[in-house]
């Protein structure tokens, strides 16, 4: 057991020390989330008649509803830029001598998925604190209830960035597919209004939301923060974190690699 903790520990410092270089990666994490709360959500509100949500046990300002979502905002950004990491590992080789050490694959991509959701939480935490500076709160006990929800909704997403990243070889690529991924992930989801509000304009589109993980990672998160639990949003986010760890394992394979550079020739 030391050998695969001694491992997870490395992985998880090299991806610290990383994201501690990358200041400016850190105030982007911030900045956004904040745009939407402080700037886009009054105009947001104003669209869509919202003032008050009916939520799960009270009703609460729009401001308030959108905090869940946007602390999923940032844990999908940042298992995307994991992804990007690993993809420049990918490139430099450094990515192909990890996976061939004598731990299983499995555990080392997991260790990645640990770092990142390390960084994440960290990030989400540094944002509901300015969030309360602004006077947006949570019930005291969420901000506690709420961390085990952020480490499953973060392994889920991270899981999500390796299946992507094992099918791009090349970094230019990266920042299509992963605009292609995250918007309409974010957008089609609870994140920023209710499925019942969605399910005003198109019953489809409500459809989509509802089957989206993003939004299940999302009501997990918010239930949390409102000391409720989510069975439901629990398993589906169970489910589909094994489904990408599962497609990332599978992709990340050594040997297929191999196979892919020898067909040309």
């Amino acid at each position: 057991m030391m050998p695969y903790l001694t491992a997870m520990w490395a992985i998880v410092m090299r991806e610290s020390l990383r994201f501690i270089h990358q200041r400016g990666r850190f105030l982007a994490a911030l900045v956004r989330p904040l745009v939407w709360l402080v700037v886009f959500a009054a105009g947001f509100r104003a669209a869509l008649g919202l003032s008050i949500i009916p939520p799960y046990q009270t009703y609460i300002t729009y401001e308030v509803y959108i905090v869940p979502g946007l602390c999923g905002m940032i844990q999908l950004f940042n298992g995307m830029q994991s992804s990007l990491s690993l993809v420049y590992d990918q490139e430099m080789g450094s990515m192909r001598l990890l996976l061939t050490s004598p731990l299983p694959r499995w555990w080392l991509l997991f260790s990645k998925l640990v770092a990142g959701v390390a960084v994440s939480i960290l990030q989400v935490y540094v944002f509901l604190a300015i969030a309360a500076g602004f006077g947006i709160t949570m019930p005291p006990m969420g901000y506690l209830y709420a961390f085990p929800a952020l480490i499953l909704s973060g392994l889920m997403l991270g899981a999500l960035g390796l299946v992507i990243s094992s099918t791009i070889r090349q970094l230019e690529n990266f920042a299509g597919v992963m605009n292609f991924v995250i918007f309409p992930m974010f957008f089609m989801s609870t994140a920023l209004y209710p499925l019942w509000k969605m399910a005003e304009s198109s019953e489809l589109l409500r459809d989509i939301c509802a089957v989206n993980p993003f939004t299940h990672a999302v009501e997990l998160v918010r239930f949390a923060l409102y000391e409720s639990f989510n069975g439901w949003a629990l398993l589906w986010v169970l489910l589909s974190l094994t489904v990408f760890l599962g497609g990332a394992v599978i992709g990340y394979d050594p040997a297929r690699g191999m196979m892919r550079r020898k067909r040309p020739a």
